[in-house]
């Protein structure tokens, strides 16, 4: 069964982004062609990247950086979900991704943004570190707004067409994953002797 990650990628208190990772989580569990799971930040706490080598080699030394591949590699495919912050995605979410290299490697992502434009800009920055990961990235999106998808900037009341949005993200978010699992476990070429 294909494996996709929720990824909530803000640890401020009050943050917005629970209640929207969480209705995205309630809204994959209608969904039989993938398992789900939420993987807070809060509950993964990384500190500045501290590994003495580039994460390319995969040489990690600090044990809560070999917990966080071991949880990242679990997964086939990620929801991100980040708040813009200064026309970019969070620094824990950045710090988190930097973090890693391979475990992300031939897989696929969505990206879901909030801020006073939808998160845009935050989704845009992460289609740039993203593809620098080789992580593929699907073309549906969304972006919610605080001043339409939230009451009084802080209740996450979504409109019904973010849940049909959300439902082509999955498609394709699901499709790619499945697609990209020959480039992460090719076939062996047998001998033509």
């Amino acid at each position: 069964m294909t494996k996709i990650a929720i990824i909530l990628g803000s640890t401020r208190p009050g943050r917005n982004g629970k209640q929207v990772a969480d209705w995205i989580l309630e809204q994959a569990t209608r969904r039989d062609d993938a398992e789900f799971e939420l993987v807070d930040l809060a509950d993964h706490p990384l500190p500045h990247l501290d590994e003495p080598m580039p994460p390319a080699m995969g040489q990690y030394r600090n044990d809560h950086t070999r917990k966080w591949a071991e949880k990242i590699a679990e997964f086939d495919g990620y929801v991100f979900v980040t708040p813009e912050y200064n026309h970019s995605t969070s620094g824990v979410l950045k710090n988190a991704i930097d973090y890693l290299h391979r475990e992300w490697n031939n897989k696929a992502a969505a990206l879901v943004g909030y801020g006073g434009v939808g998160g845009a800009r935050a989704i845009e920055h992460l289609r740039l570190v993203l593809a620098e990961l080789q992580v593929a990235t699907v073309r549906q999106t969304l972006t919610l707004s605080l001043t339409t998808d939230f009451e009084k900037y802080s209740t996450f009341t979504p409109s019904d067409h973010q849940a049909v949005l959300l439902d082509t993200m999955f498609d394709q978010l699901i499709a790619w994953s499945q697609a990209l699992e020959s480039v992460r476990n090719p076939e062996p070429i047998e001998n033509a002797a």
